[in-house]
């Protein structure tokens, strides 16, 4: 998805002014392609220029443009970020992953306690990013290619999905998770990203975000076995949204059980919040983002 989201920082408080989004399917379109085709390079830039027009029209101070996993795995990213500069004349910074975790956990901690060490969890289309930190900071970071775009691509997913294409996924995220049987173990885990705010809304219309393994089980259980109209009726969801509960929600079961935590709290914000936090912090010591 593209986000443009405008704020305006005092001290370490964020008030958001606007936020818009386009969903592209960047991260499925490069699981099945591993490209970004001329089609979609071509909807990319033009949100772009929309979003730099609404940022023109609120008076934004400074525009801050960066790029995530589908971007970083695209084969052709070079030529895409070529034409995104001669058409828009704006340079996207394609950010390293833990760059991503660290912009992500600085904005879930807007809204999230730090309970001393935590695990923190950001999915999205083109990959799962997975962080051991303390006091506020990264410490062990993996990112893995278990994004909700890259898994519904590798299994072919369809709904109600085939049995097959349910233990492409579930391996799939066992499999990848293996990678972080060095990381420490956390008091608790903090999620954040558009996935696991999908499955909050899904679950807890009420507002409470804490999600407990018994949810996600629920939540996958009964996405596994409905079409996407249903789930999308069901859980109160759009049908795009529909579509990443049920990988959205075997990865986060993956990754709680690989850590035996019982439950995850989602935060509002993330990486579009902390990168606006940095760029203030850059502003104020004389130098940008």
């Amino acid at each position: 998805t593209a986000h443009l989201l405008v704020a305006e920082v005092n001290e370490s408080s964020l008030t958001r002014i606007t936020g818009e989004s386009e969903w592209l399917s960047l991260g499925e379109e490069v699981g099945r392609t591993g490209m970004i085709g001329p089609d979609l390079a071509e909807r990319l830039v033009r949100s772009l220029e929309s979003f730099q027009a609404t940022a023109s029209e609120l008076k934004a101070e400074n525009l801050y443009v960066f790029a995530t996993e589908a971007m970083r795995t695209a084969h052709n990213h070079r030529e895409v970020l070529n034409q995104i500069a001669e058409r828009t004349g704006l340079t996207v910074d394609v950010i390293s992953p833990r760059r991503e975790a660290e912009l992500s956990l600085a904005g879930s901690l807007t809204d999230c306690p730090e309970y001393g060490s935590l695990l923190f969890i950001e999915i999205g289309g083109g990959s799962a990013q997975v962080a051991y930190c303390e006091k506020a900071a990264v410490v062990q970071e993996a990112s893995l290619p278990l994004g909700t775009g890259i898994l519904t691509a590798r299994a072919n997913l369809s709904y109600p999905p085939s049995s097959d294409a349910i233990r492409v996924l579930e391996s799939a995220a066992l499999e990848k998770l293996d990678s972080c049987r060095t990381m420490p173990a956390a008091n608790k885990a903090v999620a954040s990203g558009g996935v696991a705010r999908g499955i909050w809304r899904a679950l807890h219309p009420d507002g409470d975000r804490t999600i407990n393994v018994a949810e996600l089980e629920h939540l996958s259980w009964s996405t596994r076995r409905l079409s996407l109209e249903e789930i999308a009726g069901r859980f109160r969801v759009k049908i795009k949204r529909a579509a990443t509960l049920l990988p959205g929600s075997v990865v986060c079961l993956a990754i709680l059980r690989r850590f035996s935590l019982s439950d995850m709290r989602v935060s509002e914000f993330g990486v579009r919040e902390g990168a606006i936090l940095a760029m203030a912090e850059a502003q104020e010591y004389g130098c940008l983002a």
